[in-house]
């Protein structure tokens, strides 16, 4: 393998490759992969191209562009078609054959589809993507350690955010300069997410009653934004006296996200709004010491939903008009990986999982009030370790 393309050392890419085929051989006999965030994961570089990886054996990769990195099993393929040719003259055909459905287009799937039934006719197609999802859901120790390396630098803005501020300033006002300390700070500015429930720019900040407007996303809070076409976040309010500012914004510092949210204030709030803030520091103390390998996902959020509850504001929690269905999920390369933290969840935590929670609350005229960290779930019954540490209290904008 020529090893400029694959920008991993020898020992994490043996163990990435490993773990890649353990899900394929869950699956299938082998695997088409094409996806950016898959071949991120497997090589620690995005590139166009493709890669076959045999439940056992050595992966051809298939590139259409970087010619550079031709070498043995590293060949430029222009076409799917000629990267099938080359892929059945090397290797057998499986009896299965995953792709990656779920990230891929319909007609991306049909082509290569069609192509390797041309070489393998006999070859039965499967979905990879629960596999993958799977696999993607416990990091490495490496990728840990990016990630603490993001949240680190995450924190540093948000401690900055208060000086940031200055009177009279709106939503939007307020998430450019975050956003502009966020990229001095190194931020990529990237938002990887999954699917198609899902678009955001590099954050999200909301004031006053605008955290209570629905939007079509699927995230904790809304938010009108600033034009029809990305209906989430800021909408342009004024940052007015006695409403506070939530800020959820990028943390991909190392194409390694966390996820972190802070509550900030502008004058006195309601003591409600108060009540409702200390409430999920709390939730995420519970749940954090519930977050041990073996746990059901779907078992904290109902940790989490009791507390709301016993506290009289369910009706407040994860929204109000509108009320998310979960109140934590994994995240990594993308902000939306397994394990969902939801009340029909099959997720279970193990040892390496990367977990935001953020259990949040909505008062009527105020704002949004609580906080999210990003967590990871450690061995030996310790509760999750937190790697987003700014600190938790509201914060005073005008101080």
């Amino acid at each position: 393998m020529n090893r400029s393309l694959i920008l991993l050392d020898h020992d994490e890419y043996t163990l990435r490759l490993s773990r890649m085929q353990q899900a394929v051989a869950s699956c299938a006999d082998a695997a088409i992969l094409s996806d950016k965030a898959t071949l991120y994961w497997l090589t620690g570089r995005v590139f166009a191209g493709f890669v076959y990886v045999p439940a056992d054996g050595t992966p051809l990769f298939g590139l259409r562009r970087c010619v550079q990195f031709e070498s043995d099993g590293v060949t430029a393929e222009r076409k799917i078609e000629d990267f099938a040719r080359h892929v059945a003259a090397a290797m057998p055909a499986p009896g299965q054959l995953a792709l990656e459905m779920d990230s891929s287009s319909y007609s991306a799937v049909a082509r290569i589809s069609a192509a390797f039934a041309a070489q393998w006719p006999d070859t039965e197609t499967v979905n990879a993507g629960a596999a993958l999802r799977a696999m993607r859901a416990v990091k490495t120790p490496q990728q840990i350690e990016m990630m603490r390396r993001s949240g680190l630098r995450q924190e540093a803005v948000y401690r900055r955010i208060p000086a940031i501020y200055t009177p009279g300033m709106t939503d939007y006002e307020l998430q450019v300069e975050i956003e502009r300390e966020s990229r001095l700070e190194g931020c990529l500015g990237q938002f990887r997410t999954a699917g198609d429930e899902m678009e955001l720019f590099m954050g999200n900040v909301l004031t006053g009653d605008n955290a209570d407007t629905p939007s079509p996303y699927d995230f904790a809070m809304g938010g009108a934004g600033m034009d029809p076409s990305l209906p989430v976040g800021a909408d342009g309010s004024v940052i007015r006296r006695g409403c506070t500012v939530m800020v959820d914004v990028n943390g991909n510092y190392t194409g390694y996200m966390t996820d972190m949210t802070r509550t900030y204030r502008l004058g006195d709030i309601p003591a409600e709004a108060l009540r409702a803030h200390e409430l999920s520091r709390e939730i995420c103390r519970r749940l954090a010491e519930m977050g041990t390998p073996g746990r059901p996902a779907r078992e904290m959020y109902e940790t989490a939903f009791g507390m709301a509850r016993e506290a009289g504001l369910e009706h407040r929690f994860m929204g109000h008009r509108q009320q998310a269905g979960f109140v934590g999920h994994g995240l990594g390369i993308e902000i939306n990986e397994a394990p969902v933290i939801a009340p029909r969840s099959r997720d279970i935590l193990a040892e390496g999982m990367c977990i935001a929670l953020e259990p949040k609350f909505v008062i009527a005229g105020v704002g949004a009030v609580g906080i999210e960290n990003t967590y990871v779930v450690r061995a030996d019954g310790r509760p999750m370790e937190c790697i987003t540490n700014a600190p938790e209290e509201i914060i005073d904008l005008d101080k």
